[in-house]
């Protein structure tokens, strides 16, 4: 067995099945026609992709640069910095500025600077680039990628043509996973595959994590592997605490769910955020229905600024507890 191989075969899925060319991306395919189109027109603008982690955002213009230059020229032709790269004022300055400034003497084209996780450069490094993107146009092109476009300066914005990756949808994703799957000969079954879409929302880097990691501690992956490995309450489970909160007294529905919080170790963010989803469902009255989830919003919030989830957890109960009182008092 040949080294590269061997290397390749234990990289983690989420590299190893990184899409090598445009026609390899799945989703996007609006986006992806007008790139190609300006690849092939030879008139690729500064570009700003942004949208959600995992949706395909660096893969994108990495197959681009693929495509834009060959293997041997690729490294004199594209600067490519993320966030865990020094970029401060300094760097733009700097190296940045060379790498731009610096003219390609016996090729013809541009070259490209693709600055990843983009929203995490400073304000004052976001300004200077302005003028080095300004400056040098004619022999180099930027390419922007960030998860959230507000932390990029409108002025950067204005330069460049935007992009916006969303969230992929399970039609897309499915496909892929069970190529995946088949690759890597997991054992999956229907469920799990659903909790592996259902846990990732459009995230397919998410996807393939938990499912390379379901695989290797269970050896199968189904729904309950999955919810287990990630940490997540089961569907079971939920029901079990919203029947306990709605219908014991409070000190059993407080001891019981502190046992089953210990037993599984669920986190009650992940609690709520389920509960949530169930509450939209079942059919309660509307007046209820708006003081639940205004005191669950509350919790919510209070659970990110990092209080006791105990105290939070007795709150919890103590509104679901509220609006069965308003429900029996209304019926």
């Amino acid at each position: 067995m040949e080294p590269s191989a061997a290397r390749i075969r234990n990289l983690p899925w989420v590299e190893k099945y990184r899409p090598q060319t445009l026609s390899d991306l799945i989703s996007h395919q609006d986006i992806l026609s007008t790139i190609q189109k300006f690849i092939s027109e030879d008139r690729l603008p500064h570009l700003l992709l942004y949208g959600p982690p995992g949706t395909g955002k660096t893969s994108t213009i990495l197959a681009c640069a693929k495509q834009l230059y060959k293997e041997k020229e690729f490294s004199s032709m594209v600067l490519e910095l993320n966030a865990s790269d020094d970029r401060g004022i300094d760097i733009v300055r700097g190296p940045i500025l060379s790498f731009a400034s610096t003219r390609t003497i016996f090729k013809k084209g541009f070259k490209l600077v693709i600055l990843d996780e983009a929203d995490a450069m400073t304000q004052d490094a976001q300004n200077a680039l302005r003028r080095v993107i300004e400056k040098f146009t004619e022999n180099t092109r930027f390419c922007l990628i960030c998860n959230y476009l507000s932390k990029i300066i409108p002025a950067l914005q204005s330069r460049c043509t935007r992009f916006r990756f969303g969230p992929l949808t399970p039609e897309l994703m499915v496909p892929r996973l069970e190529h995946v799957v088949e690759e890597e000969k997991v054992d999956i079954s229907e469920d799990g595959m659903k909790a592996l879409v259902t846990l990732s929302s459009g995230d397919m880097r998410r996807a393939l994590n938990v499912l390379q990691s379901t695989n290797m501690a269970f050896g199968k992956v189904t729904e309950e592997t999955v919810y287990t490995c990630t940490g997540h309450p089961l569907k079971s489970d939920i029901a079990n605490i919203l029947d306990w909160m709605l219908n014991q007294d409070f000190t059993t529905a407080y001891r019981r769910i502190m046992e089953l919080k210990t037993l599984k170790g669920l986190a009650l963010h992940d609690i709520l955020t389920e509960i949530h989803l169930f509450v939209h469902r079942v059919d309660f009255p509307s007046s209820v229905r708006i003081h639940l989830l205004t005191k669950m919003a509350d919790i919510e919030y209070r659970l990110s600024v990092g209080t006791s989830e105990k105290i939070q957890l007795s709150s919890l109960i103590a509104a679901f507890q509220v609006t069965r009182d308003l429900i029996v008092a209304e019926a």
